[in-house]
């Protein structure tokens, strides 16, 4: 069996906004998004998908993939994945180890994988050696809103959709407030802050966010690969940190080596597929540091984000981007149930296709 073909396909997904406040992404308004969709076609009639990191960089992911990356896999061998993915790498190194190209690497091995269980009649976290779960605990991953009467409402709203994890965006302390007064005491809540601060303004606000009783905070330190100093955090600051959604095997190796994480974020989309998450596991475990993987999409990528996350000995949450929207390609498989659960995709491979008709009606490009 060879690969004849590699598609890229972006799909714009408005969101279904509640109120007046509009959500927060690098100053501006953010009112959809966009997922980077790749299928890949053989010549046995087995088609495969995946997702690149999309967002704000798909138009580099995409070209990435339609002018070097797609070309270079067309005629191979779908089944050698590691083969394949361990030569392209290599290949590539001179476009560098991080970034679109990788992100483009990233969504074909996800669709070989895809290709994969689907060959063997076996859902992927089958393949990966997961367990019989059939669903897996998500969090509510919101969005930066900045005002704490809009944290306050979208909380609720996710404790009243059974989720009972919640992930803040927000780098001041008082939409945390308003989060942690409106969940109570018990409900675990998380701050993701984009690589707001220096290593001395996390520990600064660690110090300040400590009566809110957070699980982790995720990615204080600008910039990212700061292991020393990601480190100096968590000794520092008293809140546990977590990190990883940008980075590679590599910086995942230096930031366990530091001390610098008490949770591991590999972002299947970015770190080179399900190939280079199996590693990051394997590596964190080795550490003794929980993986919880980063995962705020809504195409293959995060299906494949579920599958890895069964394979998991003990499972784990799964991060869920708190949006809505009227239709998406992948339909309920994305979306949790009452309980705050995504169910674990039972079919061959990832278990569900976008759907034909729907990426019609949302495709810019």
């Amino acid at each position: 069996m060879r690969i004849t073909k590699v598609e890229t396909i972006v799909v714009n997904m408005p969101m279904v906004i509640e109120g007046s406040v509009l959500p927060q992404q690098g100053g501006r308004p953010r009112t959809s998004m966009d997922t980077l969709l790749v299928r890949v076609d053989t010549d046995g009639g087995v088609t495969g998908w995946g997702e690149g990191f999309g967002h704000r960089i798909f138009p580099a992911t995409k070209a990435a993939l339609d002018t070097l990356i797609g070309p270079m896999c067309v005629g191979r061998d779908p089944s050698a994945i590691a083969a394949l993915m361990d030569e392209l790498q290599r290949n590539l190194t001179g476009v560098g180890r991080n970034g679109p190209a990788m992100y483009a690497l990233s969504a074909i091995d996800i669709a070989l994988w895809d290709i994969a269980g689907k060959l063997a009649g076996l859902p992927l976290y089958r393949l990966l050696g997961g367990s019989s779960r059939k669903t897996l605990p998500a969090y509510a991953s919101l969005l930066r809103y900045r005002e704490p009467g809009a944290v306050t409402h979208y909380v609720e709203r996710a404790l009243k959709r059974g989720y009972r994890h919640i992930k803040l965006h927000e780098i001041t302390v008082e939409p945390i407030r308003a989060a942690r007064e409106a969940a109570g005491p018990d409900i675990p809540i998380m701050v993701d802050c984009n690589c707001a601060w220096s290593v001395g303004e996390a520990i600064g606000m660690a110090h300040r966010l400590m009566p809110f009783n957070l699980k982790w905070l995720e990615e204080p330190v600008w910039p990212p690969e700061d292991h020393v100093g990601l480190a100096r955090v968590q000794a520092q600051g008293g809140i546990p940190t977590a990190a990883g959604e940008n980075a590679m095997l590599p910086e995942f190796k230096g930031m366990l080596e530091a001390g610098a994480i008490t949770y591991a974020q590999p972002s299947v989309t970015k770190v080179g597929g399900v190939t280079q998450m199996r590693r990051v596991m394997a590596l964190a475990d080795a550490f003794g540091i929980t993986v919880v993987p980063h995962s705020a999409y809504f195409g293959p990528g995060l299906i494949a984000s579920i599958h890895c996350i069964a394979a998991l000995s003990g499972g784990n949450l799964v991060e869920r981007y708190d949006a809505d929207f009227a239709v998406n390609p992948m339909h309920d498989a994305i979306l949790p149930d009452k309980n705050g659960c995504l169910a674990l995709p039972q079919g061959p491979g990832l278990g569900v296709d976008p759907d034909p008709a729907v990426i019609e009606k949302l495709r810019v490009g």
